[in-house]
């Protein structure tokens, strides 16, 4: 079992209305990177204020972490936790052939979402002083059909998948040591070498895909994710950059 990393705070809570909320909370008062373990949320939320359900059993942490970087280069952390992820389900399960990373901020288990990643910024005015990395993922169960989005990549819990069963805290140990290794390799060497082991698990790398952003949806190829963490498409129009949006297979 991995050991909790040094410097990195923690703390558990047995009801909250989102751990997104309470970081935003106590971001002023942290001296240092901290994870908020809920066991219960009341009010959780995904992106573009979607709801998130949460099965009793399931996992919902925040790192607030404070930042000093321009807001972009902050938000490529979604691909930092990405990893970590990654890394923690490996370390759990034993089963690296299962799990797939999917542009922007989901991990797939088997083709099916067993967790889903949200970066909120935290800070006075236009000052960013601290990023809380939401994280959501389905240990126990999956929310049933009804709760998730039409079109959407449908949820799997690990639970049923693999038959692995690890408590909330204990999966938070996994996730918080393996993001202590990211986050000592993004800020020493940047992004470079976090898109490449990003991409080397990269979900339907090579294959078409769906993106659809606010105003438009690209159907293509998807070839890459640049040096910027946007997505690149091989279009019948030409080759096409999203740097934000949703991905549909």
């Amino acid at each position: 079992m991995s050991a909790w990393p040094s410097g990195y705070g923690r703390r558990v809570l047995a009801s909250v209305d989102s751990t997104l909320s309470e970081a935003a909370r106590i971001a002023p008062e942290l001296a240092g990177p901290e994870w908020i373990l809920a066991r219960e949320q009341t009010a959780a939320r995904g992106r573009r204020g979607r709801a998130w359900s949460m099965p009793p059993g399931n996992f919902a942490a925040t790192l607030v972490l404070p930042v000093q970087e321009s807001p972009g280069q902050a938000a490529l952390r979604s691909f930092v936790i990405s990893l970590a992820l990654h890394d923690a389900f490996v370390a759990a399960t034993g089963r690296a052939d299962a799990f797939a990373l999917k542009w922007p901020n989901d991990v797939l288990l088997q083709g099916g979402k067993v967790a889903g990643i949200l970066l909120e910024s935290v800070g006075a005015g236009a000052k960013l002083t601290h990023l809380a990395i939401g994280v959501g993922v389905n240990l126990a169960a999956a929310p049933g059909a009804a709760e998730v989005e039409v079109g959407a990549v449908a949820p799997v819990a690990l639970t049923s998948a693999l038959g692995t069963v690890i408590a909330p805290e204990a999966f938070l140990t996994l996730l918080a040591a393996a993001y202590a290794r990211y986050e000592d390799q993004f800020r020493t060497y940047g992004f470079a070498p976090i898109r490449t082991a990003w991409m080397a698990h990269a979900a339907k790398l090579g294959e078409v895909i769906t993106a659809r952003t606010t105003r438009d949806a690209h159907v293509g190829t998807f070839v890459d994710v640049d040096a910027d963490g946007q997505l690149v498409l091989e279009t019948a129009k030409g080759r096409v950059t999203i740097p934000a949006g949703d991905v549909y297979f």
